[in-house]
């Protein structure tokens, strides 16, 4: 069978290279590159997508090798109704490997056609390194590779005014542009570079901060067969996606003409304030991902779905969000249960095999963006903690053993954090420590969660008595342990 490219396949368009993309992963490709191809489709808008890969190299080649073209699966509701549709992505031109291609990225900073920059890095990926440097081929950190080809194109077109970017930063932080701006300052600084570049970087770029909401579980591992005989290609980067998304992006007037989106029948909004948007998804959806994973794989799920179909996990999932999560809001209370119906529907999705450990990449900082907030206003507002959402945390920690009964779990988290736990809970293995100062340790350490988390009342000692009874009994008794013997 012939592999998916523009060799093989010939009802594709080319439009000019405008946007730098950081990130060449399932969610940006299902997600951003789909939604360039609907303006592509229906508007003006006349434009491409260029890759480049924030780690690694391996999906860029891939991507290369296909001539950016990929296909699309998106299932799910739509107008109230199941649909199972599917789509070749023509929205990217070419993907840039920054190992061995460098020169390629700078020449596309000095590109008249450039206007816009998206990333999707994880919440973990907005972040300073110090040992970064101007000359570096490439920076290791996201922000200083963006740093550095800003400043290439600055010097490219003579500081022009006219010449910035538009950046929409896709990661799932509070105020994501703005503190991608500060990165981007702090290696000016940092590097020594001009004034003139500082004031450039201000003056002349618009740092959008952004908000995403559509669940890509990525590639079909379990329907790829059927998916290849349907679609008659070879294609590594099928990707699958649901039909609901959302885009609200925070930015100016303008960029309603430069991203044309209005009457398209995009969910993609450019708003005043996000803040209201953000808060009831991160903490309600994406919450709800993150506190769930730990507790379904390590009772023996693999999936979303299969979790919110399980008679304890499912009832788990939703007396979070119903007790635990949303009476930490000041909304509109029936708006909010709505809206949490709706993200126990979306959870629920036939189509839809979306894998709990590919939800679990980088969970610590995920804990600590979307699910810490919630138990820190439920323990303020009412001066107890929440069961759940402590039983989510240890959870967590004990996922982080790396074990599912016993069977290796692969980990994936920043080395440092990987190391951490590998080495507490070694000390566990080997009787140096027990359950309480194990969370005790855990809880107290600012690097994973940027304050002492031992401070709250009763805290360590909830985690700790959630370890042993894990320990003793397994996640899922140690789930009936905390209802009193039984799920109710």
């Amino acid at each position: 069978m012939q592999r998916l490219n523009r060799t093989t396949y010939k009802n594709y368009n080319t439009y000019p290279e405008k946007i730098l993309q950081f990130g060449e992963g399932n969610f940006l490709r299902g997600f951003v590159d789909w939604q360039i191809q609907v303006l592509n489709e229906k508007t003006d808008f006349n434009g491409s997508v260029v890759v480049v890969q924030p780690r690694g190299s391996e999906k860029i080649d891939r991507l290369n090798r296909q001539d950016g073209l990929f296909t699309l699966y998106l299932q799910g509701l739509k107008d109230g109704k199941p649909v199972n549709e599917h789509m070749v992505i023509d929205s990217i031109s070419r993907g840039i490997n920054l190992f061995t291609d460098y020169q390629d990225y700078l020449k596309l900073a000095a590109s008249d056609e450039l206007r816009f920059i998206i990333s999707n890095t994880t919440e973990a990926g907005i972040v300073f390194d110090p040992d970064d440097k101007l000359e570096d081929r490439p920076q290791r950190s996201f922000p200083g590779k963006l740093t550095a080809f800003l400043y290439h194109r600055f010097l490219a077109f003579d500081g022009d005014v006219n010449r910035g970017c538009i950046l929409i930063p896709c990661e799932l932080i509070e105020d994501n542009g703005g503190k991608l701006m500060e990165v981007v300052q702090k290696y000016a600084s940092h590097w020594n570079l001009d004034s003139e570049f500082t004031a450039w970087i201000n003056q002349a770029n618009t740092f959008c901060s952004s908000l995403v909401d559509r669940i890509v579980p990525g590639y079909p591992t379990d329907s790829i067969e059927e998916k290849t005989a349907e679609i008659g290609f070879q294609d590594e980067l099928i990707v699958v996606g649901e039909q609901y998304h959302l885009w609200a992006i925070e930015g100016p007037e303008s960029l309603k003409q430069e991203l044309p989106v209005a009457g398209t029948g995009l969910n993609t909004l450019i708003v005043d304030d996000l803040t209201p948007f953000r808060t009831r998804k991160v903490r309600i959806l994406n919450g709800a991902h993150t506190a769930m994973t730990p507790v379904a794989y390590l009772s023996g799920l693999d999936t979303v779905e299969e979790a919110v179909n399980d008679p304890e996990i499912g009832l788990f999932i939703k007396e979070l969000i119903a007790e635990e999560i949303i009476p930490t809001f000041e909304g509109d209370l029936e708006e909010l249960t709505l809206f949490a119906g709706d993200v126990l529907n979306r959870f629920a999705n036939p189509f839809i095999k979306h894998y709990l450990m590919s939800i679990s990449l980088n969970s610590i900082s995920k804990f600590k963006t979307r699910n810490l907030p919630a138990l820190l206003d439920y323990v303020e507002k009412n001066e107890s903690l929440p069961k759940r959402m402590v039983f989510s945390l240890s959870s967590l920690i004990y996922f982080y053993r790396g074990k599912r009964g016993e069977k290796p779990i692969q980990l994936q988290d920043q080395p440092e954090i990987l190391r951490f736990f590998q080495a507490i809970w070694q000390q566990y293995e080997d009787y140096l420590v027990e359950e309480k100062e194990l969370a005790e340790k855990v809880l107290s350490e600012q690097k994973l969660w940027e304050m002492d988390l031992a401070s709250i009342p009763g805290l360590v000692d909830a985690v700790s008595a959630n370890l042993l009874q894990m320990e003793q009994k397994g996640v899922r008794n140690a789930l009936k342990e905390l209802y009193g013997t039984s799920i109710r």
